[in-house]
């Protein structure tokens, strides 16, 4: 069995796909699996992956798929994985060589030792296009380092540290057992792998080192706020989709919780600040049948969300609030370099 399987989503990815592949097998080591998941391009993808699995037989897996977006993708590599441990590595970003060994050997360590956490942590950089202080997302003070821990060693995350799929390194038994079905044709569903498996976790892993690199600065990215407005209707269903998913605070630990319903503050915040951009009187309406829904759903987290700094600057009243609440985002948007 491969200690590591890496799944690589790839739809019309011919002009990065190298990049990103040849950075995860520069790691060199014979513990790694690569599968890429040709989701139906159109370009040159299907090709690129075949010659890297003829090239590297017993190390590179090129699956082909029908077009069915980025969670289908991700679906289809981890039922295709036979690592002990997998982790998703989008086909336009890529990983440091060596942090990625490090992971590797860290898990095999482990492993060795007796022990193999359900979630390994590491850090991601923001490659953000035109940027040249490039913003890391790491999680010293927050986490333990260097040892196996629980939810009852988690700290609390300050309001801009959070986890996103590029942080997390499931061990595959606990992924599948989560029973984590990504929705087809429905860009966002990162927030959904970087969530709703957590009820799951049980023991988790900090390697503080800098391994993946998420690139921002295509203006056709799914992240870019333009693209984010008309693919409102995707963004406010995985919104919906991670409120479903929220557990109670009786069902798991409270600080599991309470990372839970911080997480779905930020995706919350996102949603709310693009119904608001749009402009459109019909989106501001579902602004407000969101959190209302929120309210009938989960009338503590709702409160808890509404009471927050956050929460109050979302939802200032009236036209002179919204401009308010925009005011706010652009600021934290040069701020912090986000799309």
């Amino acid at each position: 069995m491969k200690t590591l399987t890496v799944v690589v989503p790839a739809y019309d990815s011919a002009a990065y796909l190298h990049h990103c592949i040849d950075t995860l097998l520069a790691a060199d080591r014979d513990g790694l699996e690569i599968v890429i998941v040709d989701d139906g391009s159109r370009d040159a993808t299907a090709a690129i992956a075949d010659a890297y699995a003829a090239a590297h037989p017993g190390r590179v897996v090129a699956v082909h798929t029908p077009n069915g977006g980025h969670g289908s993708a991700v679906n289809v590599g981890v039922d295709t994985a036979t690592g002990r441990h997998v982790r998703v590595v989008d086909s336009d970003d890529w990983v440091d060589p060596i942090a990625l060994a490090e992971v590797i050997d860290t898990l095999e360590d482990l492993l060795a030792g007796g022990a193999s956490p359900d979630l390994l942590i590491t850090n991601f950089v923001y490659e953000k296009t035109g940027k040249r202080l490039k913003r890391t997302m790491r999680y010293r003070g927050v986490l333990p380092r260097g040892r196996v821990f629980g939810w009852d060693a988690v700290r609390r995350f300050r309001p801009s540290q959070y986890m996103l799929m590029h942080a997390m390194t499931y061990r595959t038994e606990v992924l599948r057992a989560s029973g984590l079905r990504l929705p087809a044709h429905t860009f966002y569903v990162d927030n959904l792998f970087a969530s709703v498996p957590l009820g799951h976790v049980r023991t988790m892993y900090y390697l503080d080192v800098d391994l993946y690199r998420y690139f921002i600065g295509r203006p056709d990215q799914s992240v870019n706020e333009a693209v984010m407005i008309r693919r409102l209707d995707q963004q406010l269903r995985v919104t919906n989709l991670m409120q479903e998913a929220l557990p109670s605070l009786s069902e798991v630990h409270p600080r599991l919780h309470s990372y839970l319903v911080h997480y779905f503050e930020i995706v919350s915040a996102v949603t709310t600040m693009m119904l608001i951009r749009s402009g459109r009187r019909e989106d501001i309406d579902r602004k407000k049948g969101m959190w209302e829904d929120l309210r009938q759903a989960h009338p503590v987290v709702h409160r808890r969300m509404r009471r927050s700094a956050l929460g109050r600057i979302l939802n200032l009243p009236g036209p002179a609030g919204r401009r308010t609440t925009v005011t706010a985002y652009r600021v934290a948007r040069w701020v912090v370099g986000f799309n």
